[in-house]
């Protein structure tokens, strides 16, 4: 097996490209920075460029499987012109993979499987979602994610299976939100947002890289939650942090507007519910390593 990523560089594909080093699997990766190409034994860089569909079609060469995790950060101000790079970075990628795709032999190809959301569906807090739920949910994130997919499913006319994994909440301690709630936590002055009540399907770091990994070996197709099997609520998740950082809750709740005004229209990221089922991964046998979010905060804060 040989990878190639998109998005390597990222938190996500970090530890894609960790986990295919310890199982020995070489990985071709695209950059749309020159400087950032590195060339080893089992790490290969190439340039691209998704808005002007430039590609480097030397990057397929020996490649049994894509992972495509491109894209600019949700977490930035939606302004006009971030929610452009949001969506485009997005699409212009695909499109530019499908070009490049066009261009070559692909019957050594034998699966490629691109992140996606669990923000398509609709913001929710009795409602537990699975691949079925056709719902999109009413916002900018849900409309992105509703293209990003279509655009995904058009790749699967080359005749190898094409999967779709909708990623939830990443834990990480090195990166994405975790640090961000830890950080005020640990300055004794971490709240919860809203009420408190709404869902968060989260997933470790650890488990979404061997998702992705398990999703490309057994070449499967369709659509699968990158989730843990036990989702919690947003104030639990904070009290879980709290108590394993040893810091006092101390403040009140922090109501949406105070947010709105600090953040604008992305505030809707720390509001939303979205209770979702890992059922249909799990039936095709991936096993979580950390199901619970005790063990998993713990695996990061031990020590601490």
């Amino acid at each position: 097996m040989k990878l190639l990523i998109t998005g390597a560089t990222g938190l996500v594909g970090r530890a894609i490209v960790e986990f295919s080093n310890r199982q020995e699997i070489p990985v071709n990766y695209l950059t749309t920075s020159r400087e950032k190409i590195i060339t080893n034994e089992n790490f290969q860089g190439f340039y691209w460029n998704p808005s002007q569909n430039e590609i480097d079609l030397a990057c397929f060469e020996g490649v049994t499987a894509i992972i495509n995790l491109a894209g600019a950060t949700i977490a930035q101000r939606w302004t006009a012109d971030n929610k452009n790079k949001i969506l485009y970075s997005r699409l212009d990628s695909l499109k530019t993979l499908g070009y490049a795709l066009g261009k070559i032999d692909t019957s050594a190809i034998t699966s490629l499987v691109s992140a996606s959301a669990v923000g398509i569906y609709p913001n929710s807090i009795d409602h537990l979602y699975s691949e079925e739920d056709d719902m999109v949910d009413d916002s900018f994130l849900g409309e992105v994610v509703e293209k990003w997919e279509k655009e995904i499913d058009t790749l699967a006319h080359y005749g190898f299976p094409v999967a779709k994994v909708r990623i939830g909440l990443v834990l990480s301690k090195d990166d994405g939100v975790m640090p961000k709630l830890a950080k005020p936590i640990k300055y004794y002055v971490g709240a919860a947002f809203g009420n408190g009540k709404q869902w968060q399907s989260w997933i470790h770091i650890s488990d979404l890289a061997r998702l992705f990994m398990f999703v490309a070996q057994n070449q499967m197709e369709g659509t699968y939650n990158g989730v843990a099997p036990n989702p919690i609520i947003q104030k639990k998740l904070v009290c879980e942090l709290a108590k394993i950082l040893k810091a006092p809750l101390l403040l009140p709740n922090i109501p949406r507007f105070a947010m709105q005004l600090i953040l604008g229209e992305m505030s809707y990221l720390l509001y939303a519910s979205q209770r979702v089922s890992s059922k249909k991964i799990a039936e095709e046998g991936f096993l979580f390593e950390y199901p619970n979010i005790g063990n998993a905060l713990q695996f990061f804060y031990k020590g601490e």
